[in-house]
């Protein structure tokens, strides 16, 4: 093994840089992820009138976000850096968050109380990492 392709595989660096889309794509996820820390947690944890004010919020939707905002910024370091764990880390959440979806579905159709935006704000989320899992495949990072 070469100096080279064993220093690659110990940092865990990529064989080549990022395309622009990703890095574009890791500012956005790294913008999206911080607003979403911000807005969930300020739902979980901030004055009551916040809480009031978010309505019928389902709570196992809200900490999925609130803690996925966590690995969107995680994602965006390692689309970034064009790591090879990044594809990875954005497979997982737009899977997590189509199960999330599911879920809310279910909770939807059983009779359970929500907050119209919620359904926007799922299908946002979910188009937003399949954009960004597009790309992955595209550029084929997806495939290694």
């Amino acid at each position: 093994m070469t100096t080279q392709m064993t220093s690659r595989l110990t940092t865990g660096t990529p064989a080549s840089p990022p395309s622009r889309a990703l890095r574009i794509a890791s500012v956005a996820a790294l913008v999206f992820g911080a607003m979403t820390v911000v807005s969930g947690g300020s739902v979980l944890f901030g004055p009551a009138h916040v809480r009031t004010a978010a309505g019928d919020v389902v709570p196992f939707v809200l900490w999925f976000n609130f803690l996925a905002g966590f690995a969107y910024i995680a994602a965006a370091a390692g689309l970034w850096r064009g790591a090879p764990w990044a594809r990875g880390l954005s497979m997982v959440i737009l899977g997590a968050t189509v199960l999330a979806g599911a879920g809310f579905l279910i909770h939807v159709l059983t009779g359970g109380a929500f907050a119209q935006r919620t359904v926007g704000a799922l299908v946002l989320r979910m188009g937003f990492w399949g954009v960004i899992v597009g790309l992955l495949v595209r550029t084929g990072r997806a495939a290694r």
